[in-house]
């Protein structure tokens, strides 16, 4: 298909048209797809569920590789142990249904990444996470299509520099991943895996540390979720969205203390070097590094709100804004394109570096925008 529009096929509804279109269902599809394209040197994106992504308003000059193959295979993991299980899922499946299905299965591992939107393939690049639960920790393998020796072999997650929101994928390793291994533990009686994170916890009437019915977790996270927008629902406008769109920062416990008292912080214990910058210094190049107790996670929200950019704001003239319901999230209103929903981004992120010194990072992948 040619000139089909990218706003179609993203949750922000953002993008222009793709030079080409492919659409492909199966994981030979897949492979074959992505060689020819690599072999003809014309530009590429692998596109899944689309809720990560930003396109420009131009389109993209190129093949879009449009994954939408599905499939889950469920063996027992004798290899860690009885009550441990080994999921291998197609990496256009669905997350959110993947996540439904475990529960079914009695699954504990993935309940508190409920309503997460886009796809299974694009978990590990982002190394999801939410409520206290990370991809990495069930992420066991990838199985993976290298861009340059068109090999096709199993990476261990352990090589895949998993990270606060990155991955090896994100810093320069190209290829399309074909399918995603997880190891999902059964504790008996449909039992959760303990409650890590205190607002879940709270929601629940629980301590952490309490394994209660998985459905129930999915149905508290999910109405967590959703009363910040952050669960696609066409009735809800505040769901068009590319989702949280900035990378809570990582800063040091010392520069941490400047802040006022009530600025949230969660400890931290490996990620990414410190990404606080004096004004008008140099952008260095993202690094893992290990990090001991003196680095703390800042609240992104936090600093959105607490420099002056409300729930709910527009640019004047903009069909961008904030989302009623959290700061974090930038809304498409109907019809808005993809400058204004980066002149709004940009509006954001110098507000809190002019507030705090802080450069806050998008989240989505920017395809042929800059912010």
């Amino acid at each position: 298909m040619t000139d089909v529009p990218l706003s179609t096929l993203t949750t922000m509804q953002v993008g222009g048209p793709a030079r080409e279109l492919i659409t492909v269902t199966t994981r030979e599809q897949l492979i074959e797809a992505a060689v020819d394209t690599w072999d003809s040197n014309e530009p590429w994106l692998i596109l899944g569920g689309g809720s990560n992504t930003i396109v420009a308003d131009e389109g993209f000059d190129g093949t879009v590789i449009h994954v939408a193959t599905t499939g889950i295979e469920r063996q027992q993991d004798i290899s860690r142990s009885p009550n441990h299980s080994t999921v291998r899922v197609a990496a256009g499946e669905n997350w959110d249904n993947l996540v439904a299905w475990s529960i079914s299965e009695g699954l504990a591992g993935i309940e508190a990444l409920s309503g997460i939107p886009g796809s299974t393939g694009a978990a590990p690049i982002q190394n999801i996470g939410a409520y206290g639960q990370e991809l990495s920790s069930v992420l066991t393998a990838v199985e993976f299509l290298d861009r340059y020796t068109q090999e096709i072999s199993w990476i261990p997650a352990a090589d895949l520099a998993l990270g606060y929101r990155d991955s090896v994928f994100k810093q320069g390793k190209e290829g399309v991943v074909l399918t995603v291994e997880l190891s999902l533990a059964s504790y008996g009686d449909n039992l959760s895996a303990p409650i890590a994170f205190p607002q879940l916890a709270s929601a629940l009437g629980v301590e952490l540390g309490a394994q209660v019915a998985l459905a129930e977790v999915r149905e508290t996270v999910l109405k967590l979720r959703a009363s910040k927008g952050m669960v696609l629902d066409p009735a809800d406008p505040d769901t068009t969205s590319a989702g949280s769109f900035f990378i809570n920062p990582i800063v040091t416990e010392n520069f941490a203390r400047n802040l006022p008292a009530d600025a949230p912080r969660f400890p931290v214990q490996s990620t990414q070097q410190d990404r606080v910058l004096p004004l008008g210094a140099e952008v260095p190049p993202l690094a893992s590094v290990d990090a001991g107790p003196n680095l703390v996670k800042l609240s992104a929200a936090w600093l959105i709100e607490n420099a002056g950019v409300k729930k709910g704001y527009s640019i004047p003239g903009s069909k961008a804004g904030i989302s009623t319901k959290h700061t974090l999230a930038i809304t498409n209103r109907g019809g808005a394109t993809a400058a204004e929903v980066v002149g709004l981004a940009t509006y954001v992120q110098a507000m809190v570096q002019s507030h705090f010194g802080i450069i806050l990072y998008p989240e989505p992948n920017l395809i042929g925008v800059e912010i």
